[in-house]
């Protein structure tokens, strides 16, 4: 692991991993160059790295403030430090995004789509696109939630495409309030949008309960607006916008983090009930600091916090806030996945037609990410099996036990999807 000199400015340490893929085939982009700067200082480089057969960089330590900014309602100082990656990869565009945060004892992890070059050499064909990542919301002014009911009339003229609750692949995010007509669309992966959510909204330093509560609040918000087709009942053609004022904030190619990540690998198919309501509840926050909402009936971030700190467990906390009578639901379909989870974990010992299954897809996996052993698909879960399943958590960020459980079966099929989508087309 690479490491960076802290500096008194940032006395704490952050680590950072860069991933790319193609934005076309889903591929790894290998022996890519990536450029680090302080965000606002581009021509002094921090570091130099260069992807892997997994399109991947080493994980670094980069200068962080303490943690404490982060964990300390009180504290009205920037908690995450700015950097600035220029991004280079023969045959593609290259990108720069500036602003990416680093916060202290956590992993930013940066996943980055390139474009390749498509027009002909003697053209602009290589124009750098520039992402420049606005402040955090815990710590940036933006508008506040504006006031919805938590429920939402269905109309009875059979306008409600979806009849039970569904994790859709990909949700499509208007960049702006809703009435922008200039702001651009975005299709992004669910799971994508409540990992970049969640990070652009809370810290990742938080404890796991609070953040747990949090991206099921998240979730929850979201699967309402898919459930209910709130804004193409209004004649727009998206699913939710970024705007705080309207639903959540998204930002386009923002870094999330580790300790979110692994958890919404986890719950991404859950959502939050109450007693004979079929759709997900609308549950709306605030942060509790700048913006004060219990007395809507709405949890409150910095009040999950220290709800957190004190031991509560993710439903406590969701019941403080919206009432002892909210539980935690799961989806009934997920979409875009070729088989649905086996309903146990897969690991040495289990044979049968789900382990062969996986063993099949993990195959077609590392055929994009050498660096995962292929296997012999017998149905059989060997050593050989488990110890690619091991480093496709590697490369994915899951923890490495070797086992196929819930998250593990549903990050194969999201990525053996991503892989062999374009490879069927071509």
């Amino acid at each position: 692991m690479a490491q960076v000199i802290s500096s008194p400015d940032h006395p704490d340490i952050g680590r950072l991993q860069i991933s790319l893929t193609s934005s076309i085939t889903a591929y790894p982009i290998a022996d890519a160059s990536i450029s680090i700067s302080y965000t606002g200082v581009p021509e002094s480089t921090l570091e130099q790295l260069t992807t892997n057969s997994s399109g991947q960089t080493e994980t670094i330590d980069l200068p962080a403030p303490p943690v404490e900014y982060s964990t300390n309602p009180e504290n009205e100082v920037q908690p995450y430090s700015e950097y600035t990656f220029q991004v280079t990869a023969e045959g593609y565009e290259p990108v720069t995004i500036a602003g990416a945060e680093i916060l202290a004892d956590v992993t930013a992890l940066q996943n980055i789509a390139l474009n390749p070059v498509t027009a002909p050499a003697s053209e602009d064909a290589s124009q750098e696109e520039i992402f420049v990542i606005p402040a955090h919301t815990l710590y940036g002014n933006y508008p506040s939630k504006i006031p919805e009911s938590e429920i939402k009339p269905i109309p009875e003229s059979g306008e409600i495409v979806l009849s039970r609750v569904v994790v859709p692949e990909y949700i499509v995010v208007h960049d702006g309030s809703p009435r922008d007509s200039t702001a651009k669309n975005y299709y992004v992966r669910y799971k994508d949008y409540i990992k970049n959510v969640a990070s652009s909204e809370i810290y990742a330093t938080w404890p796991e309960n609070t953040i747990r509560a949090n991206v099921l609040a998240i979730m929850s918000f979201t699967l309402n607006r898919v459930y209910t087709e709130f804004y193409r009942n209004q004649g727009y053609d998206f699913t939710i916008t970024s705007s705080t004022a309207f639903d959540h904030k998204w930002i386009p190619e923002r870094n999330i983090f580790d300790t979110i990540s692994v958890i919404v690998d986890e719950l991404f198919a859950d959502y939050l009930s109450r007693p004979n309501v079929r759709q997900p509840i609308l549950t709306q926050y605030c942060d509790g600091r700048q913006v004060q909402c219990t007395s809507n009936g709405w949890m409150t971030q910095w009040g999950s916090k220290s709800l957190g700190d004190q031991g509560y467990t993710p439903i406590e906390i969701l019941r403080y806030y919206y009432g002892d009578n909210m539980y935690i639901n799961t989806a009934e379909a997920i979409s875009g996945i070729p088989s649905s989870w086996p309903g146990y974990d897969l690991e040495i010992g289990s044979s049968g037609n789900k382990v062969r299954q996986m063993q099949e897809q993990l195959n077609v996996i590392a055929g994009a990410y050498p660096a995962i052993p292929k296997i012999n698909a017998d149905g059989i879960y060997g050593p050989a099996t488990a110890e690619a399943v091991r480093v496709f958590q590697s490369v994915f960020g899951l923890p490495q036990t070797g086992v196929t459980d819930y998250s593990t079966w549903y990050k194969i099929s999201e990525i053996y999807v991503g892989v062999s989508r374009i490879a069927e087309l071509s």
